[in-house]
């Protein structure tokens, strides 16, 4: 049976706290670059839906050990562009063993723009693995609330989207259906890596 997330989190705080009484960094993989949060953030288990028509929940359809999960859009100027690309070069670095154990979600926050096909190619520049998310605008902003994901709508636009504010972490949930960590917007691919690799080894 494997250890989850949560077991973990307690584990990577410790190593944190010691680091920060003398211990020294080798460099941007010597230390965990993600945030851990104690308790974990919730996860909100109204379903979404998925590029292929079916419904999909971050509670009950997340059944990796390590499921990461990015709040954005395609029309996105830069920041999502930037955290996705560092997130699938650092996954693209794992072992193939370790990629078994991850899956990546990308919660759309434009539903108007964001249709299914649309999501789908963007996702696909990618990866063709990817899951990918819509739904309707409140249901969204409902399940990203309690990851610490705030989405706010603004002025519609004239192809009929919205400009979209929102939070730009990725948040990681386990196999408990609870979010642990999270990682900051210039996380690099080298931190995502050696985060992941930290992670499935206590899995």
């Amino acid at each position: 049976m494997r250890r989850t997330l949560p077991t973990l989190a307690g584990a990577v705080l410790s190593a944190v706290l010691l680091a920060g009484c003398g211990g020294s960094s080798a460099g941007e993989d010597a230390e965990f670059a993600g945030t851990v949060l104690d308790p974990p953030f919730e996860v909100d288990g109204q379903p979404l839906t998925d590029t292929s028509g079916a419904s999909y929940s971050l509670a009950d359809d997340t059944d990796k050990p390590l499921t990461l999960v990015f709040f954005g859009y395609t029309h996105c100027p830069d920041i999502c562009g930037l955290v996705m690309s560092n997130l699938t070069t650092g996954i693209t670095q794992l072992d193939a063993e370790d990629r078994e154990q991850v899956e990546v979600v990308f919660v759309t926050t434009d539903p108007a723009r964001d249709e299914p096909a649309v999501l789908r190619d963007y996702l696909d520049q990618y990866a063709e693995g990817y899951v990918g998310l819509t739904g309707p605008l409140d249901t969204i902003t409902a399940v990203g609330k309690p990851l610490g994901i705030a989405v706010e709508k603004g002025d519609k636009l004239p192809s009929g989207g919205y400009d979209v504010t929102h939070g730009t972490q990725v948040i990681g949930i386990d196999g408990a259906d609870e979010a642990p960590v999270y990682w900051g917007q210039e996380t690099s691919a080298a931190q995502f890596r050696a985060d992941i690799e930290t992670l499935l080894s206590e899995a």
